[in-house]
């Protein structure tokens, strides 16, 4: 090859220079263009590198061999794309090359014949005085003309005659027997001439003609609408016997297919009961036909070449398309747009078990279903999820937030024991308002008997829904709070998109529907994806997949933040009505600290109204809550955590609070520190002893009488000296706990037990 063809060689042949210009040279140039060198078919390599390593350095052949390395790293990537992009031409290829595999074989035959007529023509060429004027003469005429009849003339003269009638009175064995035996008397013919080169031809011919009269024969047989499985079977084997194994293959195939169609054009004209059993009826048909195919295809081509497969392969995947097209036209259209998710879920399951029937030998045709029942069962699932967040908002245009219990004349979707009289019913239903009561009905009824949605890979679609749903829910419960809710419509006169929850009982009951939706019943209806649904033999059902665990965990967990959002509504709802009044302006300030020193007089010590007002609040929560959450103390318990928490934390990160103390004009004095801190111990003090003072509040709480104090000393004066023993404050605290809530309640409070959460 010539060095001008290289792009390591320069015009003036500096090989150095030659290597930094092809690296400028490669730039502009494509893949194909730089191995284009490689692809001549005079490439010889050794001649290559010699010609480019006889005057290189160390490192030039070093830069060399680098870049031919990067040349075959990318020729190998170019080579992996190139099979990808033409992957479905390679598979149709394949399928060519197995049909011409079998074409090959019914020419090898037909040669190996012409072979043996060539042979006997030139022998009757040296013998031609023994038939000269007789060409035309039939082989009657030709030993009519000879005085003397061999025996196996004789034999001859019969055989032919046995073929004939064998073969008009369509007698298959005894047709094959003789064409079997005519086959061995041509080799004894052959090693002991006892027959004339014409002769012999023409027997040769004969056997030939009648063995494909009989291949004809056995096709049509197979071809009849008549012929039953039996007696298509042996009639294949007889045709691959007489060397026709392809035509046989292929005409087994197109007689079940044609008796499939025949049984479903009978049975699309009969009246069917309904789309369950006609989905049933036609996929047991056309499973049940494939499945007898490849019994046939495996009976009678055992051990024989791959082709025989890859055809019975293609043609059961083409059944099973043509099948699924008709399902979707017939019944998955107007289901999956109506949002009818069972029947849809029930036909493709009942689909899917009757072709995992057909795994045992082999033929695994569920991705041919999968891939066109996917779409339409997840469009009957998007329905269906669009329906529950409408239904949901209609019904909490109306709802009155109170809890009940689910009325007894409905159906039990609540994913709970059915129950049979009302005591049972209170102790296994929960106690929802009637919006949610309708929403988890309509969830455990999306989830009930939809076992195909894991098989079809919807599953993770079917969760990431519920959450979605469940999410659209938990905003129509924060929109009920008062003050979140958007109460009229663009125009203004329609009517309330949710019912406000007007009284703390109401907004509890927004919580309980949430805490029980996401701690109980939607987890139950999660689990229903990882079971066999109903009607399945007791063998096949299952526990529920222990690989779904952390996915149903992480999923609890989401619904857990879905909780805690309507949660934090709430609690920053009542914080504001606490901190703020109905103009906005805020009650908890620096100055109800600060303007004590002003008046002069020692006050009559008592906690500041505001938080007397958060213990009134916390204590009726806490009241409510008890009610509500039994079995539930400890959502109950994190509920009073977070309100209580709210409020301190507020106080805690209010920049203009803290401005005032520490920076203000006025300092904080020994009144307004004693105060303060009078009222951060009786919120520690009642938070104890309602057992919700979490360590996070007590951490919030030091924090701003640390602040305080370092206030207070920050003008000079000793806080230490100022403040009386923590005995004054909780003294003092308890007193006033007494008076809120009446004494009577609280005869025993020396003797309560403070256990800080």
């Amino acid at each position: 090859m010539s060095l001008d063809h290289t792009p390591f060689i320069t015009p003036r042949g500096s090989v150095s220079s030659s290597i930094g210009n092809s690296a400028e040279l490669d730039a502009n140039l494509t893949l194909s263009d730089k191995l284009k060198v490689f692809k001549s078919s005079t490439f010889d390599p050794n001649a290559y590198v010699a010609s480019k390593s006889r005057s290189m350095n160390e490192k030039e052949i070093r830069h060399l061999c680098a870049y031919l390395v990067d040349l075959k790293k990318a020729s190998a990537e170019e080579m992996r794309k190139s099979v990808l992009a033409n992957y479905s031409a390679f598979i149709r290829t394949s399928k060519e090359i197995s049909d011409l595999e079998g074409e090959l074989l019914s020419m090898r035959n037909l040669l190996s014949n012409q072979a043996a007529l060539v042979h006997g023509l030139a022998e009757g060429c040296q013998l031609g005085s023994l038939v000269t004027g007789n060409e035309d003469s039939d082989m009657d005429d030709i030993i009519n003309e000879k005085t003397d009849i061999s025996k196996t003339e004789k034999w001859l003269i019969g055989y032919l005659e046995t073929l004939d009638v064998l073969l008009a009175e369509k007698r298959v064995e005894e047709s094959m027997a003789a064409l079997e035996e005519g086959e061995k008397m041509t080799k004894e013919i052959i090693q002991g001439r006892t027959l004339s080169p014409s002769l012999f031809h023409a027997l040769q011919n004969a056997i030939t003609e009648h063995r494909q009269k009989l291949a004809d024969q056995l096709a049509e047989t197979i071809c009849q609408p008549s012929t039953r499985g039996a007696e298509i079977r042996s009639t294949a084997l007889a045709l691959k016997i007489l060397g026709d194994g392809p035509r046989a293959h292929t005409l087994l195939l197109k007689s079940h297919k044609e008796k499939l169609s025949r049984n479903m054009q009978s049975l699309e004209s009969t009246t069917y009961g309904g789309v369950s059993a006609y989905t049933a009826s036609i996929s047991h048909l056309v499973f049940s036909t494939i499945s007898q195919a490849a019994s046939d295809s495996l009976t009678v081509f055992a051990g024989e070449e791959p082709a025989y497969t890859s055809e019975l392969v293609t043609w059961a995947v083409r059944q099973a398309e043509y099948f699924s097209l008709l399902l979707k036209k017939r019944i998955l259209v107007s289901i999956a747009a109506s949002g009818g998710l069972r029947i849809a879920s029930e036909c493709v399951h009942v689909c899917l078990s009757h072709c995992h029937l057909l795994e045992a030998s082999g033929m695994a045709l569920s991705p041919v279903l999968i891939k066109h029942f996917r779409p339409f069962v997840e469009q009957a699932l998007q329905t269906n999820l669009k329906r529950i967040e409408q239904s949901s908002a209609a019904l909490a245009a109306a709802d009155d937030w109170l809890l009940a219990y689910a009325p007894t004349n409905r159906s039990n979707n609540t994913g709970l024991p059915s129950v049979s009289s009302y005591s049972s019913l209170n102790s296994y239903q929960p106690k929802l308002s009637i919006s949610a009561h309708k929403f988890n009905s309509m969830v455990q009824e999306i989830f009930e008997d939809v076992g195909p949605l894991e098989i079809l890979q919807l599953d993770g679609l079917a969760l990431e829904g519920l959450h979605q749903v469940f999410g659209f829910y938990v905003n129509l419960l924060i929109n009920a709070m008062p003050g979140s809710a958007v109460i009229e419509n663009l125009e203004g006169t329609g009517p309330k998109i949710v019912k406000i929850a007007e009284t703390e009982t109401q907004q509890i009951a927004l919580l309980a529907n949430a805490i029980l939706l996401a701690d109980e019943l939607l987890p139950r209806a999660v689990m229903k994806l990882s079971v066999i649904p109903k009607g399945d033999d007791d063998s096949q059902r299952r526990a529920p997949d222990k690989q779904r665990l952390p996915e149903q965990r992480e999923l609890k967990k989401r619904f857990q933040r879905e909780v805690d959002r309507l949660r934090d509504s709430f609690c920053r709802q009542h914080a504001l009505e606490l901190i703020f009044t109905e103009d906005g302006e805020p009650l908890l300030n620096a100055q109800m600290y600060l303007s004590m020193e002003e008046k002069g007089e020692i006050p009559e010590w008592f906690p500041s109204p505001i938080f007397q007002e958060l213990f009134v609040k916390l204590t009726g929560v806490a009241s409510i809550v008890s009610d509500v959450f039994v079995g539930r103390e400890r959502f109950a318990t994190i509920l009073l955590m977070r309100l209580a928490e709210t409020v301190i934390l507020w106080l805690s990160d209010d920049q203009a609070f803290w401005e005032d103390i520490e920076t203000g004009p006025t300092p904080l004095g020994q009144i307004g520190l004693q105060q303060l801190y009078l009222d951060m111990q009786f919120v520690m003090i009642f938070s104890s002893q309602g057992r919700y003072l979490s360590r996070h509040l007590h951490q919030a709480i030091k924090n701003i009488i640390s602040r305080a104090i370092e206030a207070v000393a920050a003008t000079g004066l000793d806080p230490m000296s100022v403040l009386p023993e923590d005995e004054w404050f909780v003294e003092v605290s308890e007193i006033a706990i007494k008076m809120i809530t009446g004494k009577a309640a609280f005869d025993n409070v020396e003797e309560e037990d403070y256990s800080p959460t």
